[in-house]
């Protein structure tokens, strides 16, 4: 059973996630099997972790629970002319007026795929050999002129398997795994012909608390969907690892996603990428807390210019940490 050590953990994000009670990653797994295995884990494995907690853990500290975000291959995404719904029920009452949307699809909606991996028979280039079962479904988005798309590792899951990939003209495309980084829950994919248009990433991976951003991803059995939300802290102070993947740390965002929605980007209030997203994050009994992980750009761009030719922006990007942003709003 893929989980994490059993630890408390403080940090500097809302009071109702002081502690980590549990953490459990269950992405990778069958359908038929993800039930039981919620049913079995529900709760400690320890007695000594459940007896610590027991005294260390006020009341009133949530459970945490990661649940990732890649949707099961039976869901196949739809060949219909693509429209965006938008959410934004994550956002408070009081927040900052939510920036016109319109505007934005138009400029970002070209970059987004949505995504099936599925196991490889015989290797081959990209577009090439036969495909065995599907294994996951997921999001990306288009890094580049050459048919490179970004999404998460555990949706791309291994080096090697095969794409469909579904583009904003509804065209279905087919790839390849090319790389995967697992200690960052990243992987890039070659897609063959792909018509689309590259994102634009921001010029520094730095977002202030409070501020506006909005992802691009298809929830498990729904349409495409962007969805609104806010900066809640550039660090959750912590590295976590699941299932051969992990982060070592990550953007934390007030926003609801959905299992589906992993590796789909997350954009600033100007259209430009500031992250990925990885996984949402529930409390002990599965009920959402409107919040999520996303990669930061920084180390989405280290990871491509490590594999690829990549522009000057993205150059620039893979230059810089995410721990000046913790250094300047502390």
């Amino acid at each position: 059973m893929p989980k994490t050590t059993h630890e408390r953990v403080k940090r500097k994000v809302p009071h109702m996630l002081q502690t980590c009670r549990s953490i459990m990653f269950f992405g990778l797994l069958p359908c038929s099997r993800r039930k039981a295995l919620l049913m079995a884990n529900k709760g400690w494995n320890s007695d000594e972790a459940r007896s610590s907690l027991s005294t260390t853990v006020p009341k009133l500290t949530a459970a945490l629970s990661f649940l990732l975000l890649a949707a099961c291959s039976s869901q196949q995404a739809s060949l219909e002319d693509r429209v965006i719904n938008v959410e934004s029920d994550a956002i408070p009452a009081s927040a900052s007026p939510a920036p016109d949307m319109s505007g934005l699809l138009r400029q970002t909606s070209p970059s987004y795929v949505t995504i099936t991996i599925a196991e490889a028979r015989r290797q081959g280039r990209p577009g090439e050999g036969d495909a065995g079962q599907a294994v996951t479904s997921g999001s990306g988005f288009i890094v580049d002129d050459s048919g490179h798309v970004l999404t998460a590792g555990h949706v791309a899951v291994k080096n090697g398997y095969s794409v469909t990939a579904r583009g904003a003209d509804g065209r279905l495309y087919s790839g390849r795994v090319v790389a995967i980084r697992p200690n960052n829950d990243m992987a890039l994919i070659a897609l063959k012909g792909l018509n689309g248009k590259p994102v634009e990433p921001a010029s520094s991976p730095c977002m202030p608390r409070g501020a506006s951003v909005f992802s691009l991803g298809k929830p498990h059995a729904q349409g495409d969907t962007a969805r609104l939300g806010q900066v809640e802290s550039m660090s959750f102070g912590r590295a976590v690892s699941y299932n051969g993947f992990g982060y070592p740390d990550a953007m934390v965002l007030r926003m609801n996603t959905k299992k589906g929605e992993s590796g789909g980007p997350v954009f600033n209030g100007s259209g430009q990428l500031t992250g990925m997203v990885v996984s949402t994050l529930s409390d002990g009994n599965g009920r959402p807390l409107n919040l999520a992980h996303a990669v930061p750009s920084s180390s989405l761009a280290d990871f491509l210019c490590s594999q690829v030719s990549c522009s000057a922006r993205w150059q620039s990007l893979a230059g810089q940490s995410t721990q000046s942003c913790r250094a300047n709003s502390s």
